[in-house]
């Protein structure tokens, strides 16, 4: 009850004659209408608002319901399931541990942000069970893309985690019906048989049959360990060794007889003293300071790291001043470089860095890299031509590298590598290639122009009517059935000729919006290009794979299941390549461009 009124004064209490106020009786002030008052104002809130709505908003403050008072500052059910499902993403994506939802921390954050004081962050099982269905709706995605493909590339390796457990790494490479290429992880499962090559081929084929993609597989991309490479040859797929391991494996021979190797002993030394040491660690940065250098720690080389013998000498290189003056003042066992030697690590720094650029190049899996093997090869053949400038320890090693660099080319999958520089627009002039291997490749691109359409004759010819029978006299006039071969012939060399004649592209542009415009023009070549420019030329993708699983198998989290590390594992990569795929659409190819320019630039 107000004091001058009820409602907000709308109401007065009925004066009595003598002055005194009838507390049963009161009269509405804006229509002069009377009611009986018996302490509830519910009549007279409808009286309001029937006959004077537009004075019914203004009625003052009123208590809350119980349905209102529990929905005040309360997450409603759909914000909490909404909520749920961002904490189950953001686990799968960015690999963060389900015990998270233990955290009070994580709790009193949302809970600030909601305003809902009384939230609790959902179990541990929830999570796990969302989990699961956002693994299987994910599935269910990639499967579908799977099924509209006609050919599949597969790369694959083996990992070992910190628990002491083997993992086959998977990942499908294909370009879908928009001349965009994909690539995502099919499976990281746990293998308890020891690396026969009869178990390496096995585990391969029940992934693709998992997937149901064994006919559609046309590459597996393994590196270059026995195991693998006897395994490819049990398999019906064609092998493709990876080019990253081919070009380190040639490095490091390189290496170990050459007149480089006493220099890189020495900084082997060096780098050790300073890395075992972090009194002599922070006396770098110290110096590092002083001559206003990057502050950044020396690396040490690892023979099976690409590049890695490279960024040591760059990091010497660029601290030799620093290095010198600290190894001085500590009067230590360990010398600098002389000058001597480090003009050798110049030349070895520049001759590993076209190393470098082919490795970063072949390691795409956004654009086709399978196409650009041949060229970078014969791009570092020309750059290790021997001069007569060169030093003889730069002879030497330049002879050891094209030598071995040489063999592993020829044992790699030579013919696949070939016929895709042919189907790349940037490269079909084929300068790499001999004039003998041109028309060889020609031939064989010929070949399975002919296969294709043998291929689909059967189908075309079960939807026509049957034509009606020739009569011999008529067969005599019009030819021998081996007309329809030679018309035939006559087409695929018509569409090769009309692909030749085609001008040759920029090589910062991108083949397959090349091939996306210029589809309905090539329609019989278009499905072969598909199928060979989708495989990759490394095994890249599947590294990058098995170190996102290296922070997901962690110490505090050796106890994870199989099933749940190929879960989380496969749901990181999907969601990310999902956002990845999103940006790469809106940029247009331009990741494509701007790594061929980079390498054309060089």
């Amino acid at each position: 009850m107000d004091e001058g009124g009820l409602l907000g004064g709308k109401f007065l209490f009925k004066k009595l004659p003598d002055g005194l106020l009838d507390k049963t009786r009161v009269r509405c002030t804006i229509c002069k209408a009377e009611f009986k008052y018996h302490r509830s104002s519910s009549s007279l809130a409808y009286h309001l608002r029937a006959k004077h709505p537009t004075e019914s908003t203004s009625t003052g403050p009123r208590q809350s319901t119980l349905q209102e008072y529990g929905a005040c500052g309360r997450i409603t059910k759909n914000v909490r399931e909404k909520v749920t499902n961002s904490l189950v993403v953001w686990i799968a994506k960015n690999c963060r541990p389900v015990s998270i939802v233990e955290d009070d921390g994580l709790r009193e954050v949302i809970r600030a942000a909601s305003g809902d004081e009384c939230y609790n962050l959902p179990s541990r099982g929830t999570i796990v069970s969302r989990l699961h269905t956002l693994y299987g709706d994910q599935r269910a995605q990639q499967s579908s893309k799977l099924v509209q493909v006609r050919n599949v590339a597969l790369t694959g390796d083996h990992w070992t985690s910190v628990n002491n457990d083997n993992y086959l790494g998977v990942m499908a490479h294909f370009i879908d019906n928009d001349w965009t290429m994909q690539s995502f992880a099919l499976t990281v499962s746990k293998t308890e048989e020891r690396h026969y090559a009869e178990a390496c081929a096995d585990h391969f084929l029940n992934v693709a049959n998992e997937w149901k993609i064994k006919g559609k597989v046309t590459t597996l991309g393994t590196d270059s360990a026995r195991n693998m490479v006897a395994a490819a040859r049990l398999l019906p797929f064609e092998h493709m060794p990876c080019m990253a391991h081919i070009l380190q494996r040639t490095v490091t021979v390189s290496l170990n007889d050459s007149a480089f190797e006493r220099a890189l002993a020495k900084c082997r030394k060096i780098v050790g003293h300073f890395k075992h040491s972090p009194a002599n660690a922070q006396e770098l940065k110290a110096q590092q300071a002083a001559h206003g250098h990057q502050t950044e720690p020396l690396v040490q080389d690892v023979p099976t790291r690409w590049n890695s013998t490279l960024e040591m000498i760059k990091r010497i290189q660029r601290n030799k001043f620093g290095l010198t003056t600290i190894l001085t003042q500590q009067n230590s066992k360990v010398t600098m470089l002389t000058d001597q030697e480090l003009d050798r690590l110049q030349k070895l720094e520049e001759l590993l860095e076209p190393c470098r650029y082919v490795t970063e190049l072949l390691g795409g899996e956004r654009y086709v890299s399978c196409s650009m093997v041949l060229p970078a090869l014969c791009h570092l053949f020309r750059i290790m031509e021997p001069s007569d400038d060169d030093p003889v320890y730069v002879l030497r090693f330049k002879k050891i590298f094209t030598t071995d660099l040489a063999q592993r080319r020829d044992s790699s999958n030579l013919t696949w590598l070939k016929i895709a520089t042919a189907l790349d627009p940037r490269f079909k002039d084929l300068q790499c290639l001999s004039k003998d291997e041109r028309r060889e490749v020609w031939a064989s691109v010929h070949d399975l122009l002919m296969s294709e359409t043998d291929a689909h004759q059967p189908s075309a010819q079960t939807t026509e009517e049957p034509s009606p029978k020739k009569s011999k006299m008529s067969i005599c006039l019009l030819g021998s059935p081996d007309s329809d071969t030679e018309e035939e012939e006559d087409a695929i060399d018509c569409c090769l000729n009309l692909y030749k004649a085609e001008p040759k592209i920029d090589i910062g542009e991108c083949p397959l919006q090349w091939w996306l415009k210029r589809e309905g023009a090539h329609a019989r070549l278009a499905p072969i290009a598909r199928k060979y420019l989708s495989t990759p030329a490394t095994t890249v993708p599947c590294e990058r794979l098995f170190s996102l699983s290296g922070h997901i198998i962690q110490k505090k989290r050796a106890s994870l299941s199989s099933d749940n590390v190929n879960r989380i594992v496969c749901l990181s990569n999907w969601l990310i390549v999902f956002s990845l795929f999103l940006v790469l659409a809106i940029l247009g190819g331009y990741l494509c461009v701007q790594v061929t320019i980079t390498v054309h630039n060089y």
